[in-house]
């Protein structure tokens, strides 16, 4: 007969505990001598073993109260399943024992939120060991303990046994780990002067709802609602409500065990104002008159403890300013409950003015410490200066080397005239590799792999290189940078590269091909300090650019009249203005652009990666003519100010223009001198709300219909950029705080308004081909026509210009599809768009979406709603 596999039983593991049987099960009458203890059922376990853990002797007189105590005792020991006395009687006791099985193997099921690496170091049961029912409720504590951590208070686990020949068994914990508990309600109960909406608007937790779903706060947390207790207090404080307190703080668990309930008891108290308010010191340089314009409020304000401590940490800060490093302020508050007035003596303590004894560096395993030390601003042997510690802080932490929330602590130095500096760094990973791969609406599929170290050999060098490949743009780039040249403040780098860059535009909604440039070159940077925020930067770089077109479909060989349309047939190939634009066939060739450049800096950022506070200012000219076939003087200024309005709310407030004046000597009439590789050009990326290269001057060619009009639908038109030798665009960028969890995720949700615009561009020549001469003329170069015969095909006769051909024979021409060439979008005037943007970091890598209206724009730009980049990292 077959074999039919069936199913290991499991059998459900008592979490209670398991007591031995009661007394009453032995007769209260049995008494006598014990002749002999005898084991029985014992399978690993020696005999003597099992009797050493029993009170009975041979020979010894025994109760039923002994024989009750030995059960006990054997249960106790958690090696036995079953126990039983049997020969109570004869006095020949026999201890029946089933012995605990041998743990196999220990099993996790059901359990996705929390991985098993985490759950296996809480399990104190293991493979070999004897199974115990104490062990197992433990364990159990333990897991369900894990999940609680996680706010799920409805996970239960439960432990079965599989049992297996030769008493072993495999511990099965079955984990339901149920939903998370969030909080379904915040009770407040005393609020008088707020409402209940106000007060939870101040707390960390938050009611579960839709419009929460991306926020943290709405699991349970006893340590939040904690928190919660102290943001309260503090918001009662900062209004005037000296005498607040929580009277109570209840959290309940719902039956179904999903949601917790929350209930707040508090008592508001009177409302209280500032009374007299004083300054004392106790330091002899530093006088209370010189002090206490520092102090921001008066007399009769309403009371507000925030800005009591800001007014100690002001005047903690400004004492260091001046050497005082341990400077100790202390306000000393006088209530009176009967005027409900606050009065303020902020006293300052006597401390001596400190030196710098000595600046520690630890937690740098990789980075010199002579890195580190370059960034401060103050020097052993130094008078202490708390502004130039937070200016060094600023400075380690934008080297990007080192974990955030990077601080300079203070330490007594030998004597107390001396402070010992100490930086506690933690390293992070400096080095970059990546490969990424993605879509954008802009670039289509793109590919990217680069390598970044910019902390080489801990030396605070960067190297780098990279490749990028995309449909329209490929480039390579190789740099190194040190920054701190022969252990001098002055940054030396140098960049080698090669870009190529096909333009394009847009006919029917199809993306083609105009022309291609092919950049190689490189540029060699140094940069020095002027002062602590100002900076010098100068520049030489040289490039070979190699502009061109496609020959199969913008040459010919005739040589044009973009006006009347006629061509005189050559033997060359050569761009052909009817089929590319004048504007294009000017452009191609080859040129060397040899250039000089400098760059002043002012910056005072607080954090150069990503700031929240400070301005960037920078005013650039490069001159090109040093050598070369390119003349120029190119200007550019741009400055960035941040402002942290409330704690994650940042507004940043950019702005940058810029003007190109050429050196080249005039190239013709409606030629512009700038060439078109040297404009500037302004739509996306930097300018959400249009296109790439959406903004500006441009040519559109717009074709006639088969009735002989000029078609109205933009699709059918081309359009091609000319860029402007001048521009300027400013932004508003203002990016919201989320709750923890929308942080959790990398969210970084923004809006944001820009304005701006190119212009500046001498007019171009245009063509216009009439539909009724749909065709080109011919012309031999002594300026006479070539007639054919019907066919086209045999021997033609000249004729002089504006004479009919013979009978017969016709004027050869070549038909050409009429198109009319219209300049638009050379104006000053501002285009300005409004959106919402986000950046997130992915899992699959960085990810970037922007919705953006073009509110005001010009004939001839290209609006765009809607743009992303997302890419993959691995």
């Amino acid at each position: 007969m077959p074999v039919i596999a069936q199913r290991p039983v499991r059998t459900p593991v008592p979490t209670a505990p398991v007591a031995p049987p009661p007394a009453a099960a032995l007769p209260a009458t049995i008494s006598g001598t014990i002749k002999a203890i005898n084991v029985t059922g014992n399978q690993r376990l020696e005999p003597d073993t099992v009797r050493s853990y029993v009170k009975l002797v041979a020979g010894q007189a025994y109760t039923a109260a002994d024989l009750d105590q030995a059960l006990k005792d054997l249960y106790a020991s958690e090696l036995f399943a079953d126990v039983t006395i049997a020969g109570a009687d004869t006095g020949n006791i026999v201890l029946q024992v089933r012995e605990n099985p041998v743990i196999n193997r220990i099993v996790l099921e059901g359990n996705k939120r929390i991985k098993e690496e985490k759950i296996r170091p809480e399990i104190k049961l293991a493979p070999r060991q004897i199974f115990t029912r104490s062990k197992t409720r433990a364990d159990v504590a333990r897991i369900i303990e894990l999940y609680k951590r996680q706010g799920r208070y409805a996970a239960t686990v439960e432990p079965k046994m599989v049992q297996l020949d030769q008493n072993r068994v495999d511990v099965v914990f079955e984990i339901h780990e149920g939903p998370k508990s969030r909080i379904r309600k915040i009770n407040i109960i005393g609020n008088e002067k707020f409402s209940d909406g106000r007060l939870r608007g101040e707390m960390v937790t938050k009611q579960s709802g839709i419009t929460k779903i991306f926020s943290g706060g709405t699991s349970y947390d006893p340590d939040r609602l904690a928190y919660d207790q102290q943001k309260m207090r503090q918001f009662y404080l900062t209004n005037g409500y000296a005498d607040f307190h929580v009277v109570s703080a209840v959290a309940e668990l719902t039956p179904n065990k999903r949601d917790f309930i929350v209930t707040y008891v508090v008592e508001e108290g009177d409302r209280y104002k500032f009374g007299d308010i004083d300054l004392e010191s106790q330091i002899r340089d530093l006088k209370p008159d010189t002090l206490k314009y520092l102090i921001r409020f008066k007399k009769g304000d309403w009371y507000n403890a925030k800005i009591v401590e800001d007014t100690v940490d002001t005047i903690t800060e400004t004492a260091g300013l001046l050497g005082y490093a341990f400077a100790d302020v202390r306000p000393d508050f006088h209530r009176e409950k009967e005027s409900l007035t606050m009065g303020v003596t902020f006293q300052l303590a006597d401390a001596p003015r400190v030196y710098v004894e000595r600046i520690d560096i630890n937690g740098n395993t990789i980075t010199r410490d002579k890195v580190v030390r370059r960034e401060f601003r103050l020097a052993e042997g130094d008078a202490f200066n708390g502004f130039r510690v937070k200016r060094s802080r600023d400075r380690i932490q934008s080297l990007g080397f080192f974990q955030d929330k990077l601080e300079i602590g203070q330490k007594q130095g030998s004597t107390p005239d001396k402070v010992i500096l100490e930086a506690n760094l933690e390293e992070k990973s400096t080095g970059q590799l990546q490969v990424s791969a993605g879509y954008s609406s802009l670039e289509k599929f793109i590919v990217n792999a680069s390598i970044t170290q910019s902390n080489f050999m801990g030396k605070g060098q960067e190297v780098r290189t990279s490749v990028d490949y995309s449909v329209y743009s490929k480039s390579i780039n190789v740099g190194f940078t040190e920054p701190y040249l022969f252990d001098k403040s002055i940054a030396l780098g140098v960049d080698v590269f090669r870009r190529d860059l096909n333009s394009f535009n847009y006919v029917n909604n199809d993306r083609n091909t105009t022309y291609s440039q092919v950049t190689t070159g490189f540029q060699v940077r140094a940069g020095l300090p002027l002062t602590e925020y100002w900076s010098l930067a100068l520049r030489y770089g040289l490039s070979l650019d190699k502009v061109s077109l496609d020959k199969s479909s913008f040459y010919s060989n005739y040589i044009t009249d973009p006006v009347t349309g006629t061509s005189i047939l050559t033997n060359t190939s050569q761009c052909d203005p009817l089929l590319a634009g004048r504007y294009l066939c000017d452009s191609i060739g080859n040129r060397t652009t040899s250039s000089v450049g400098y760059s002043i800096v002012f910056d005072n950022l607080n954090d150069r990666r990503r700031p929240t506070a400070g301005r960037r200012f920078v005013v650039s000219q490069d001159i090109a003519g040093l050598g070369g076939s390119v003349r120029y003087i190119r200007t550019r200024a741009e400055g960035h100010q941040y402002y942290q309005v409330i704690k994650g709310m940042i507004l940043s407030v950019n702005g940058e223009g810029g003007y190109i004046y050429s050196l080249n000597k005039s190239r013709g009439a409606n030629i512009d001198k700038v060439r078109l590789t040297d404009r500037f050009f302004l739509g996306q990326p930097e300018f959400a709300g249009f296109d790439i290269r959406g903004v500006g001057p441009r040519v559109l060619r717009v074709p006639y219909d088969s009735n002989g009009n000029l078609v109205t639908d933009r699709s059918q038109m081309s359009d091609d950029a000319l860029g402007g030798r001048a521009y300027y665009m400013g932004k508003l960028d203002l990016e919201l705080p989320l709750g923890n969890g929308a942080r959790e995720l990398g969210l970084r949700p923004s809006i944001f308004a820009i304005a701006g615009s190119v212009f500046g561009l001498t007019r171009p020549a245009t063509t216009n081909i009439p539909v009724a001469g749909q065709f080109r003329e011919i012309l031999n170069t002594d300026g006479t026509r070539l007639c054919y015969d019907a066919a086209g095909v045999n021997a033609s006769q000249n004729v002089t210009a504006g004479t009919a051909c013979p009978s017969g024979l016709a004027i050869y021409g070549q038909s050409i599809p009429g198109f009319s060439e219209v300049y638009v979008g050379n104006t000053w005037k501002p285009r300005v768009s409004v959106g919402f943007g986000v950046n997130w970091n992915s899992p699959f890598g960085p990810f970037r979406i922007d919705i953006a209206k073009a509110l005001v724009k010009y004939a001839g730009d290209d609006p765009k709603l809607f743009t992303f980049n997302v890419g993959t990292q691995f």
